[in-house]
């Protein structure tokens, strides 16, 4: 072990740590503001209690996804100095107006949509969740743009003197065509945690408090988070097979890897099953389906489909001798992983629907064993997403410019690594612990009561404090 692979494993734990949070937040902030514009256009109190209750929830998992975050920036100075200077000049521009922009509208629009009630007129407020949410999925473009110049990188050039990459084509990093399809893929995972909470949380309330005067609003809240994951389904079905086109294109090892194909094959099979042999570098056992791979890669079920031992020595003649290859089990696994849980929540939302039809109260307790992993499930989705995203881009650390040994901060050993490691999953460990209990603490809590006004007060409005939402 030395201060490389503790330092890959720190930034690998703290960011899917702070993932967890990500799509939670940007989806829930455009269903909370959907939920609000249902009330103010129809005035119904069923809509205004469950913008409330689901409102809460998600202030406190953007908390968290705050705190969080912060570490990653310190990660890139701290463990990575040497890939900090080099991609420096390209992740500045899109990371500097994801802080002065994006981040800057949401954290000011919360502020006001938390103070704001019974204190702003209603469009007013509601047009502040509007744009805390834009806010928020606008933080996550650039933020995925800087990504995705690491996958493809695009818009520079490389300065013979200094070694490092320069920005040249600002538009083009912004348009790379991995963002433009990785932005609506991540956005339709996120919807697809955000309702399968919103179906959790109603679920458990009408299983078990069926004689509460708030049933209705539990039933609705139930059939509007499986209508959600339902399509966000379909969403991810849709950008990901996109998204498999792309990445055949311009990382094909990352493909060869996810489907651990070590021969190149014209047409492709698709590997249901793949068991290869302990140091990954040939097949041992697969169940295929045939052309799907083909068609998944290409758009032709006769399409050609590189394999793992041609890239590698294609990348050896072209960049130098050495490994080229990714950790096969990581990449192959996490990438069926990815895929079969993001399925297992949709199912659970039809069963969820199937079970409210033609007025039925659903009484199953498997139902709402089910029920309450649905959240679990999307978010491992992912979370194995993101590690197949990042594994499968291995060894580089910006693919075709700069490997991942290269980047590592040359100044830091192996204890400091440690300690800052050990740290972090301590502190991280903690905040889960915290998140977890808020998060139960409230969603039992059930919906708050929005009949009773406030108390006639004779003073100044002026010298009023400020109304907080809960």
């Amino acid at each position: 072990m030395d201060a490389l692979d503790v330092a890959r494993w720190q930034f690998g734990v703290t960011t899917v740590y702070h993932f967890l949070f990500v799509p939670l937040t940007i989806g829930l902030s455009v269903l909370v503001a959907i939920l609000q514009t249902m009330w103010h256009r129809t005035g119904n109190e069923r809509y205004l209690k469950l913008t409330k209750f689901y409102g809460k929830l998600f202030l406190i998992n953007f908390a968290m996804g705050v705190v969080t975050g912060i570490v990653q920036e310190f990660q890139f100075g701290m463990n990575w100095s040497d890939y900090s200077r080099f991609v420096g000049d390209i992740f500045g521009a899109p990371l500097a107006i994801e802080a002065l922009v994006a981040f800057f509208l949401e954290s000011t629009f919360i502020g006001l949509w938390i103070f704001g009630w019974d204190r702003l007129p209603k469009r007013a407020h509601l047009a502040s969740i509007w744009a805390a949410a834009i806010g928020t999925n606008l933080s996550a473009y650039f933020i995925l743009a800087a990504n995705s110049f690491m996958q493809n990188p695009v818009g520079y050039r490389i300065n013979p003197d200094s070694g490092r990459a320069e920005l040249t084509d600002f538009p083009a990093v912004l348009t790379n065509k991995v963002a433009l399809i990785t932005f609506p893929h991540t956005l339709a995972g996120s919807f697809l945690v955000a309702g399968s909470l919103i179906v959790a949380v109603g679920l458990w309330h009408v299983i078990r408090n069926r004689d509460s005067a708030d049933t209705g609003a539990y039933r609705f809240a139930t059939k509007f988070g499986s209508w959600v994951v339902l399509v966000a389904s379909a969403a991810v079905l849709f950008t990901g097979d996109i998204q498999g086109k792309i990445m055949t294109e311009v990382q094909p090892m990352k493909m060869a890897a996810a489907e651990g194909l070590y021969t190149t094959e014209s047409p492709a099979s698709f590997s249901v099953l793949t068991i290869g042999s302990l140091d990954g570098s040939r097949e041992v056992f697969a169940l295929k389906i045939p052309y799907l791979l083909s068609y998944l890669g290409t758009g032709d079920p006769n399409g050609t489909v590189h394999g793992i031992n041609d890239l590698q020595a294609q990348y050896a003649t072209q960049y130098g001798p050495g490994s080229y290859t990714p950790i096969i089990p990581v990449t192959y696994w996490s990438f069926r992983f990815m895929v079969g849980f993001g399925l297992a929540a949709g199912a659970i939302a039809l069963l969820v629907l199937w079970s409210q039809r033609r007025g039925r109260t659903p009484r199953s307790r498997w139902l709402l064993r089910a029920g309450l992993a649905m959240p679990v499930l999307p978010l491992l989705a992912n979370s194995f997403g993101w590690i197949f995203t990042e594994m499968g881009r291995q060894p580089w650390i910006v693919f075709g410019e700069m490997l991942t040994r290269n980047g590592v901060s040359r100044s830091v050993s192996l204890t400091e690594v440690l300690t800052s490691f050990t740290a972090f999953t301590l502190i991280y460990a903690t905040l889960a612990v915290i998140e977890v209990r808020l998060l139960l603490r409230y969603a039992k809590a059930g919906v708050p009561d929005v009949s009773e006004q406030p108390p006639a007060d004779d003073t100044d409005d002026a010298e009023r404090p400020l109304a907080f939402a809960y």
